[in-house]
C-alpha cells in the first residue's frame, strides 16, 4: 500500500540521514579516542606528580598508559580498545620497571594487538571504494532529478501547485548531492589534509550547507503530506498565498533551526570542522525538528489510511475497492 511504503520510506530515509550526518569516520574515532586516552592519562600523571614516588614513573607512550611501578615489576597492559576499530584485539602489552626506566615494549604493540601494519593502506581502499559507489549514485539521481525538475518548468501544461511541491522537493535532493560533492571536495582535496582536525571557514560553511540541505528536504516531505491531507480534506484553497507558506515552511523554518545551531557551535562548541556531532547536546538543535517532522510526517499518513477505512465503510460493497484504488491512486501520485 502507499501510505506504508511512504512511511517505511520516510523513516528510513531519517535513519540513513541520522548515520550520514552524526556517526563519525572511523579514522577520526581512533584520532578522537586516542585523545580521549591521552587526556585522561595525562590528569593521571598530573595526580601523580605530586607525590613522592621511586621506581618507574607513569608515563603516556602515544598508545598505553603506563602507571607507577617499583623496580623490578612488570606490567601488563590490555590492548586499548580502540584497536578493536580494526580487530577484535584481546592481547596485551608488557614493560619491565628496570633501575634504567622503563623497558621497551615486548611484544611491540601492532604485534601483540594483532594490528597488521598495512591497515592504513587497506582502510584507505575501502573508503575510497565506498566515496566512488556513493559519488556514482549521487551524479546519477542529481542527473536524472535535474532533468524531471526541467520538464516541469519547461512545460507550461504542468504547472500546477502539486508539481510546483514537487520540484522543491527534487531542488532539495539535488541540493543535498551538491552539498555532499562540496563536503568531499572541502574535507578530503588533499592526502595531506588532516580533516579530523580541519578547522577553516570553508569547511565549516560546507558542513553547514550539507546539514541545510538535508533539513530541508525533511521539511519538504512534511510539506508533501500535509498538501495531500488538505486534498483529501477539500480544504486547500490553490492561492499563491498558500504555496509562500509552504515555501516558508519548506526553506524558511530550517534556515532557523540552522542558525541558531550555527550560533550554538559558535560560542559553545567551535571545534574542528562542526562535521562531529558525537554527545553533542546542540546536535538535538538539528535533530530534533527533524524528528517531529517525521512524527507528523506519519500521523497525515495514518490518518489519510483511516479516512480511506471511513470512506470504505460508507460506501456499499461493490463501491468499496474503487474507493481504496483512487485514494491509493492520489497516495502514489503524490508521494511520487
Amino acid at each position: 500500500m502507499a501510505w506504508c511504503f511512504h512511511i517505511r520510506g520516510v523513516f528510513l530515509t531519517l535513519t540513513l540521514a541520522a548515520a550520514a550526518l552524526s556517526s563519525l569516520h572511523p579514522e577520526c574515532e581512533f584520532i578522537f579516542q586516542l585523545q580521549r586516552e591521552e587526556q585522561n592519562c595525562l590528569q593521571y600523571i598530573k595526580e601523580q606528580g605530586n607525590r613522592s614516588i621511586e621506581g618507574c614513573r607513569p608515563f603516556w607512550d602515544a598508545v598505553l598508559c603506563w602507571p607507577h611501578a617499583v623496580v623490578g615489576e612488570t606490567v601488563h597492559r590490555a590492548c586499548p580498545a580502540v584497536f578493536s576499530l580494526f580487530k577484535n584485539s584481546t592481547g596485551s602489552v608488557s614493560r619491565n620497571c628496570t633501575p634504567d626506566g622503563w623497558s621497551r615494549p615486548f611484544l611491540p604493540h601492532h604485534i601483540a594487538c594483532s594490528v597488521d601494519a598495512d591497515i592504513p593502506e587497506t582502510e584507505q581502499s575501502y573508503f575510497a571504494t565506498v566515496k566512488l559507489i556513493y559519488t556514482i549514485g549521487y551524479s546519477i539521481s542529481l542527473t536524472v532529478l535535474t532533468v524531471a525538475v526541467l520538464v516541469l518548468l519547461l512545460f507550461r501544461r504542468l504547472r500546477c501547485a502539486r508539481n510546483f511541491i514537487h520540484i522543491q522537493l527534487f531542488t532539495t535532493f539535488i541540493l543535498k548531492a551538491v552539498a555532499v560533492f562540496i563536503k568531499d571536495a572541502t574535507l578530503f582535496s588533499s592526502d595531506d589534509t588532516n580533516h579530523c582536525t580541519l578547522s577553516t571557514f570553508a569547511c565549516k560553511a560546507s558542513v553547514v550547507f550539507c546539514h541545510y540541505c538535508v533539513m530541508a528536504n525533511f521539511f519538504w516531505l512534511l510539506v508533501e503530506a500535509l498538501y495531500l491531507n488538505s486534498l483529501l480534506l477539500s480544504s486547500f484553497y490553490h492561492s499563491r498565498r498558500c504555496l509562500w507558506g509552504f515555501s516558508l515552511l519548506g526553506w524558511g523554518v530550517p534556515a532557523v533551526f540552522i542558525t541558531l545551531w550555527i550560533g550554538s557551535r559558535i560560542y559553545f562548541e567551535d571545534t574542528e570542522c562542526w562535521d562531529i556531532n558525537e554527545d553533542s547536546p546542540y546536535w538535538w538543535i538539528i535533530k530534533g525538528p527533524i524528528v517531529v517532522s517525521i512524527a507528523v510526517d506519519a500521523s497525515f499518513v495514518l490518518h489519510q489510511k483511516m479516512m480511506g477505512c471511513y470512506v470504505c465503510t460508507q460506501k456499499v460493497a461493490d463501491n468499496c475497492a474503487q474507493s481504496l484504488f483512487s485514494f491509493f491512486q492520489g497516495s502514489i501520485l503524490m508521494y511520487g
